[in-house]
């Protein structure tokens, strides 16, 4: 058998196939600095290879089980995407990880990213991995590698996806959260930034029928256009809630601290029950905070209730601490010196009756609300 080859046809290279292998080398070199920058005791980040390393002893861990998380950021991407702001997106797909390790008492220890995108755009890909090492920073874990993959004909021009994942370590017997919840705790309420990042299908359709470009004027945010107000980023509370829990005997049964919630979808109707016992329920009064006008614009466009509104959003409480009663004034005491605002927002209550559909703890006792939102 036989074959030939059309010398008049030029060779197709990978290039030529839309996959620029030299861009891709250009953006790894751009960012090694970035990552560089998270170094911290375990970690020698050096990107190049084929997998990162991390060292548990090096670390200070005696008895450690690993915690893992993985994440997005939904479509607040298109927001930025659509808006050209790329700054800050990398902060919220760290946040959303780490923010889940933190509630289980894990410190967290290392992140990878994934960027997937049509045609590479060095510029773009390194704005967004700028705010992944700054949120690592933030988080005190390193960025020990991650994976870009220039997909054409996966993504149209200008669009990509991102995706995180994080590995944390909290020392056996000091898991949260805690069997031993009962009536009489003391949920605290620390302040989140907007709408983090949960819900903005629904902040996109809201927008579109008010018919507000996002270049336009915040209703809700002085100074600030729409697209800047929604994208920003979602909090990282992980340095504040260790060194309360540190500063209070821990996480193991002589803290104070006995569970900690993030609240991402399904807001605060839904995320709370995540951590209760089945023999207790979750009292909030709503009258004790003031939810970002963000919520109440929200509210507005969308004719929400406070029941949609507070399964749907965190309305300005983005992470609850639970702690026993007679320690409570040292927890907020320990996360007023770790830079926080803490609010006490409600208790454990017994068992209301009512039910809730939380995922991740079974059929968990619902969540009661005293009074009404209030928005700023």
């Amino acid at each position: 058998m036989s074959s030939t080859t059309d010398k008049s046809q030029k060779p197709m290279t990978y290039a030529d196939a839309g996959v620029d292998i030299d861009a891709g080398n250009a953006l790894v070199a751009a960012i090694k600095p970035l990552a560089k920058a998270t170094s911290r005791a375990g970690a020698d980040v050096d990107l190049g290879g084929f997998g990162g390393l991390f060292d548990l002893k090096r670390a200070g861990f005696r008895d450690p089980i690993l915690v893992a998380a993985n994440d997005g950021v939904g479509t607040k991407l298109k927001i930025a995407i659509d808006s050209g702001q790329h700054s800050t997106i990398g902060i919220d797909l760290v946040a959303m990880c780490v923010n889940d390790l933190v509630v289980q008492g894990a410190e967290p220890l290392f992140f990878l990213d994934y960027f997937a995108v049509g045609k590479l755009d060095t510029n773009v890909a390194r704005d967004v991995i700028a705010g992944i090492a700054d949120g690592c920073k933030q988080a005190g874990c390193a960025l020990i590698g991650g994976e870009t993959a220039e997909m054409p004909g996966m993504y149209k021009a200008g669009d990509y996806d991102l995706a995180g994942f994080s590995v944390g370590a909290v020392e056996r017997g000091e898991i949260l959260p805690r069997a031993d919840i009962a009536p009489g705790d003391v949920l605290i309420g620390l302040k989140s930034s907007g709408v983090h990042s949960n819900g903005y299908s629904l902040v996109r359709k809201l927008a579109e029928r008010a018919k507000i470009g996002w270049s336009a004027a915040a209703p809700f945010a002085d100074g600030k256009t729409l697209a800047e107000a929604l994208l920003a980023p979602t909090r990282i509370y992980v340095k504040p809630l260790l060194n309360a829990i540190r500063a209070t005997g821990g996480s193991g049964p002589d803290g104070a601290i006995k569970a900690l919630s993030h609240i991402t979808g399904g807001g605060l109707s839904e995320n709370l029950p995540r951590v209760m016992p089945t023999d207790a329920a979750a009292r909030i009064d709503l009258s004790t905070f003031e939810a970002p006008g963000v919520f109440g614009w929200l509210a507005k466009e969308g004719h929400l209730n406070d029941a949609e509104i507070l399964r749907t959003f965190n309305c300005g409480i983005g992470m609850i601490v639970v702690a026993a009663k007679v320690r409570a004034d040292e927890v907020i005491a320990a996360l007023k010196s770790a830079g926080e605002e803490p609010i006490v927002i409600g208790d454990i209550i017994p068992p209301t009756g009512e039910k809730s559909e939380a995922k991740g703890k079974g059929e968990a006792w619902a969540v009661k609300y005293d009074g009404r939102l209030r928005f700023g």
